[in-house]
């Protein structure tokens, strides 16, 4: 009875067991957590304009709409080669000794998922377009447009980058439209998102409550490619949309294009590989099949879907033509 009604010892009791459970709840498991997981080999840290742009990313709210978690389950997968890991979050640093780093983990998707955004999309224009005008390249986007991000011009001065906007999104179709340096800083942060890759032997966690897989038929001719389709959708349909129509001002249009449907096959193969920056008219088309690392297979079935959709009438090729070509290439 001396220990409830002895406020000194109530209160140094209690000071003590919840110090002692600071320490088992909070504080080893922390220290633990810091030696067991750590980044992982490959693992590239922030430059300092990507620091800047992730601060802009909280600043403005990204966090709201967009995680940076790939889970466990299948229906995650076109985010992420593989599910996230702890390791994967281990370099983040302090703010400061008073604030921790948020991991920007997120907590809904009213946008997608951009861990691995800066592998999905690597194209800068592609990012600064979709800031400004996020309907330029998402008809159905309800995203903001973050146009206090970029500046309106009558003529370009030297360093400016200029957005390539499509005149319908312009009030002045005289004025140019040049990227802040919060914007290339932002952009910088989106393009470093990029899944590291497992160490050599190290097999990934796998997804689960995966949906029943529908072999795709094999294409006309029994080339045994993979679905040109679906490779259409994940790598090139943000640009240059799902009609092949391209964005006018931002991004060509596939749709009845001489490069499409034309006898020269090596500048077909080296535009995908390693990108295309010969238009003025248009942004520069990155490097899409070295970035994302495409096999013969996967080129010439793009290649034969883009050259028998939106009504083109183009040759089929083989992977045998184009692996001769990359290899050329390379």
């Amino acid at each position: 009875m001396n220990f409830y009604s002895n406020h000194k010892l109530l209160f140094w009791s209690s000071l003590l067991f919840f110090a002692f459970l600071t320490l088992q709840i909070g504080i080893l498991p922390a220290l633990q957590n810091q030696t067991v997981f750590k980044p992982l080999p490959n693992a590239k840290p922030l430059t300092p304009e990507e620091k800047l742009g992730k601060a802009l990313y909280v600043e403005n709210g990204c966090i709201a709409c967009h995680t940076q978690q790939v889970r466990s389950v299948d229906m995650d997968k076109v985010f992420g080669s593989r599910p996230n890991i702890p390791a994967d979050y281990a370099a983040n640093k302090r703010t400061d000794v008073w604030r921790n780093t948020a991991n920007l983990l997120g907590s809904e998707r009213t946008g997608p998922d951009l861990t691995n955004i800066g592998e999905r999309q690597p194209s800068i224009d592609w990012h600064l377009l979709h800031l400004y005008q996020p309907r330029a390249v998402v008809k159905e986007s309800i995203m903001p447009a973050y146009q206090w991000l970029f500046q309106e011009k009558q003529y370009l001065q030297k360093g400016d980058v200029e957005v390539k906007v499509p005149p319908e999104f312009l009030k002045n179709k005289f004025n140019k439209i040049v990227a802040t340096k919060d914007a290339l800083y932002l952009v910088a942060y989106l393009q470093s998102l990029k899944q590291t890759k497992l160490p050599d032997g190290q097999t990934p966690p796998e997804f689960l409550y995966k949906q029943k897989e529908v072999k795709a038929a094999a294409a006309a001719g029994g080339d045994n490619l993979p679905d040109g389709a679906e490779l259409y959708t994940v790598n090139c349909v943000a640009c240059h949309q799902a009609n092949g129509e391209g964005l006018p001002g931002a991004f060509p249009p596939l749709k009845g294009s001489g490069v499409i449907l034309g006898e020269d096959l090596k500048l077909y193969v080296t535009i995908i590989m390693k990108g295309y920056n010969a238009r003025p008219e248009y942004a520069e088309m990155p490097a899409v099949g070295t970035n994302a690392n495409f096999t013969p297979e996967i080129v010439a079935a793009l290649i034969n879907h883009e050259r028998t959709s939106w009504g083109n009438a183009g040759k089929k090729v083989t992977a045998e033509e184009v692996k001769t070509i990359m290899e050329e290439i390379k």
